[in-house]
C-alpha cells in the first residue's frame, strides 16, 4: 500500500513541475523517506534525479514549444552548478533529523510565499531590464539548496525570471526547469561519492512523476496557476508539520 501512495504521489510532483515550472521537488524527499521507506541521505540523492531527469524533460518540451530562454536559464544556471555541488557536501553536517526539520522550516516559509505571491502581468515591463548581478547571485542561492535538500528551486527561479529577467510566465516556468535539470545533476554528482540510490525505485518514482509532468504541461495553458499554487502551498504547509512532528522530538 505504502508503494502505490508513494508512487500516486510522484505523479503529483512530476504535475506540480510540469504546471508551476517547480514546488513538486519540495515533496519528493518526504515522500521517499516517509511513504517508500528511503533514508533521509539515500532520499535527496534519488531526489535530485528524479527531479533532474524530470525536469529535463519538461524542458525539452517547453523549448520546443519556444516557451524557454536559453540565455536565461544558462545565466542562473552557472552560478547554481557551483551552488548545488556545495550545498551537496553540506548535506552530511546535518543529522537526519535536523536535515527534515531545517527541510520543513524551508517549505514552510516558501509555502507563505506561494500564497501571498501574485503573478506579475504576462509581458515584460516597458523599461524593464534583467539584472545579471542579481540573477547570478540567486543562481548561487537556488544551487545551494539543490543540493542541500535535493529540492529544485523552482519556488525562486519562476519569480525571479518574471521579476529580474522581465519574463511572460509560461517562459519562466519552461526556463525554470531547464535551471532545475543542470542544477540537480550538478547536486547529484557531489552526493554520489557518498553513496549511490536504489535503481529501480528510482525509475519507478522517475516515470509517474514524468507522465504527471506530461500533463502538467498540457494542461498549463487550461489552469489557473494561481489557484492550484495555493491549493498546493496549503499541502506543502500539511506535509512540513508533519515532518516537524515526526522529528522534533527526536532532537531532544
Amino acid at each position: 500500500m505504502g508503494l502505490i501512495i508513494g508512487l500516486l504521489l510522484s505523479l503529483l510532483i512530476g504535475l506540480s513541475l510540469g504546471l508551476l515550472g517547480g514546488g513538486g521537488s519540495l515533496i519528493t524527499v518526504p515522500v521517499l523517506v516517509y511513504v517508500l521507506g528511503v533514508e533521509p541521505h539515500q532520499a535527496i540523492r534519488m531526489s535530485l534525479a528524479v527531479v533532474g531527469a524530470t525536469s529535463a524533460l519538461a524542458a525539452t518540451l517547453h523549448y520546443r514549444r519556444g516557451t524557454l530562454r536559453l540565455a536565461a536559464g544558462l545565466l542562473l544556471s552557472a552560478s547554481g552548478i557551483l551552488g548545488a555541488y556545495f550545498g551537496a557536501r553540506l548535506t552530511y553536517l546535518f543529522t537526519p533529523a535536523a536535515l527534515l526539520l531545517t527541510l520543513a522550516a524551508l517549505m514552510l516559509l516558501i509555502a507563505t510565499l506561494m500564497l501571498r505571491r501574485h503573478d506579475p502581468q504576462d509581458g515584460v515591463t516597458e523599461g524593464q531590464q534583467a539584472r545579471p548581478v542579481i540573477m547570478v547571485l540567486t543562481g548561487l542561492s537556488i544551487g545551494v539548496l539543490t543540493g542541500l535538500f535535493g529540492v529544485g528551486g523552482g519556488f525562486l527561479i519562476v519569480p525571479a525570471l518574471t521579476l529580474l529577467a522581465g519574463l511572460p510566465m509560461q517562459e519562466a516556468i519552461g526556463t525554470s526547469l531547464l535551471v532545475i535539470a543542470i542544477n540537480a545533476v550538478a547536486g547529484l554528482l557531489g552526493h554520489l561519492q557518498h553513496g549511490g540510490f536504489d535503481p529501480l525505485l528510482t525509475v519507478a518514482v522517475t516515470t509517474l512523476a514524468v507522465l504527471g509532468m506530461l500533463l502538467g504541461v498540457t494542461w498549463s495553458a487550461l489552469v489557473s496557476s494561481a489557484r492550484l499554487r495555493t491549493g498546493f502551498a496549503l499541502f506543502i504547509i500539511a506535509v512540513a508539520l508533519f515532518l516537524v512532528a515526526k522529528n522534533y522530538p527526536v532532537l531532544f
